[in-house]
This record gives C-alpha cells, sequence and structure tokens, in this order.
C-alpha cells in the first residue's frame, strides 16, 4: 500500500506501452553495442598481436604498480576531503558570523575553481611533488562539496529533534554530534559515496603533471607499441576496471543504505501484572 500512495498502479495498458518501451530501448543499447564492436573488428582492435604485449610481466607490472598510485591517490583524497568537509561544514554551521564567512568563503571558492587549475596552480607554483599536488588538489574541491552535503544533512534532520535536545540541557556539540549527525547520515550517505566517486575519477588527472598513476600507465604501453591505434586496446583493458571500481564504491553505497534503513527490532520489557490496591474505606470497590 505504502508503495502506491504518491502515484496509481499502471493498468494493462500502461504495463503493455513500458514493456515496449523497455524492448525498443534494448534494442536500441544492443544496436549501438553492435555497431562499436563492429568497428572495432572492421579495424583489427581485436587481432592476437594487439594483445600479445599485455601477457608481458613487465607491462602487468607497470600497470599494476599504476593502479596502486591510482588507489593510494584516492584513499589520501577520500580521508582528508571528509575531514575538510566535515570542518568546512562546522564552520558553516557555526553561530559566529565571522568564522562562518570563512567558512563559506572557502567553500564557494574551491567549489567553484576547476580541479586541473587547482592541481597545476600547486604542482607549478608551489613546486609541490606530483602526488602532495593530485591530492591537495582533489582534496580542496572535493572537501568544498562534501562540506555543502554534511550541512544539508544536518539541516535536514527535523528542528523538533534539535529543540527536543536542548530542552534536556545538552550542549551544542553534543546535540551536534549525538542527535543531528547520526540522523542525517541517512541522507548524507548516497552524496557522500557519489562524490567519492567522482573523487576516484578525477585521479586520471594525475598524469598530465606526470604522476605515475593508472592512465599514466596505460599511456606509457601505448606509446611503445608499433602498431596503428595503440590506444583502443589500451583503454578496452583500463576502462573496464575504472568501471569496476567505481561500481564496487556504489555497491558499498547501496549496502551501507540499506543496512542504515533497517529497522531496530526490540523486545517489550517484562511488565508484572497489576494486583489490585489496598481499600480505601468509604470507597465503593
Amino acid at each position: 500500500m505504502t508503495d502506491t500512495v504518491l502515484y496509481d498502479v499502471p493498468g494493462p495498458r500502461a504495463r503493455s506501452r513500458h514493456r515496449l518501451y523497455g524492448v525498443a530501448a534494448s534494442l536500441v543499447i544492443a544496436g549501438l553495442i553492435a555497431w562499436v564492436c563492429y568497428l572495432l573488428v572492421d579495424t583489427g582492435q581485436f587481432e592476437a598481436e594487439k594483445w600479445r604485449p599485455f601477457e608481458y610481466e613487465g607491462i602487468q607490472r607497470l600497470l599494476l604498480e599504476g593502479l596502486g598510485n591510482t588507489l593510494k591517490a584516492f584513499g589520501l583524497a577520500a580521508v582528508l576531503s571528509l575531514a575538510l568537509g566535515a570542518v568546512l561544514a562546522a564552520g558553516r554551521l557555526s553561530e559566529h558570523r565571522p568564522l562562518r564567512w570563512a567558512a563559506t568563503l572557502c567553500v564557494e571558492f574551491f567549489r567553484a575553481m576547476p580541479v586541473l587549475v587547482m592541481i597545476f596552480f600547486i604542482f607549478v607554483a608551489l613546486k609541490v611533488q606530483p602526488l602532495p599536488a593530485l591530492v591537495a588538489g582533489l582534496t580542496l574541491y572535493n572537501g568544498s562539496v562534501l562540506a555543502e552535503v554534511f550541512r544539508a544533512g544536518v539541516l535536514a534532520v527535523d528542528r523538533g529533534q534539535r529543540e527536543a535536545a536542548y530542552s534536556l540541557g545538552m550542549l551544542k556539540s553534543q546535540v551536534m554530534t549525538h542527535v543531528l549527525v547520526p540522523q542525517g547520515v541517512r541522507a548524507m550517505l548516497p552524496a557522500i559515496i557519489s562524490q567519492l566517486v567522482v573523487a576516484l575519477k578525477d585521479t586520471s588527472l594525475g598524469f598530465l603533471i606526470t604522476y605515475e598513476e593508472f592512465l599514466q600507465a596505460g599511456k606509457l604501453i601505448a606509446t611503445n607499441l608499433n602498431y596503428d591505434l595503440p590506444f583502443i586496446p589500451v583503454v578496452l583493458v583500463i576502462s573496464p576496471i575504472y568501471i569496476g571500481m567505481c561500481m564496487l564504491l556504489s555497491w558499498f553505497a547501496n549496502w551501507v543504505a540499506k543496512r542504515e534503513r533497517r529497522s531496530v527490532k526490540t523486545r517489550g520489557a517484562q511488565v508484572a501484572k497489576a494486583e489490585p490496591g489496598p481499600m480505601v474505606p468509604g470507597v465503593k470497590p
């Protein structure tokens, strides 16, 4: 019943149209995939000689090292972005006006600045090594975006929860850590994971500052292959790994969200059976 509160149940004609649309969309997608495969076959991208280099131990080691560097940059940027986002969100929610203005200025500036510009500025102007420059750029951008996610999640909690906590004599820090944040996590979590997926994909910008990440490893392999269109086999190898990592993060987000939505089952307390009280003189039972 709760699934049909906001819309009507589709009738037989609507279900038939939905099936027709699904079949048509599936045929279009299958046609696009077939067309792409035809182009790859027509240009000889599945020939054995173009895939034989990936059997070499040196190329496999280069790809694994690049993947490890990508995960290292992502791990550092993810942790620092979450920390920076929490600090900036606390500043934006502060009752002190100078602190709130300073946090707002940082959030708006770094959120509007392109990630590549920040990475290049840190790498070239400040003369920072590739890994710290990449992590710093990703942290500043994603941290500012996550700050808005955290702030929106806290503000999404019902106002009555905050007022009830203050009426019990709790301090603002206690209200934030014990009441607002735990309840806001459910609203924040999908957006947090989505932003971390963006950070994972943006680690590929590291190849522009010579950081030896996964995409840079693929570029080095492609430039040393001596046949036409060497980048296509490399892309066909690298792309599924990027897609798999992003899907893994999305699956983790859905898994955590389902656990958060589960209702906690409690058992009723044992209550003693009520006994009749003593008789009061002059009062009829």
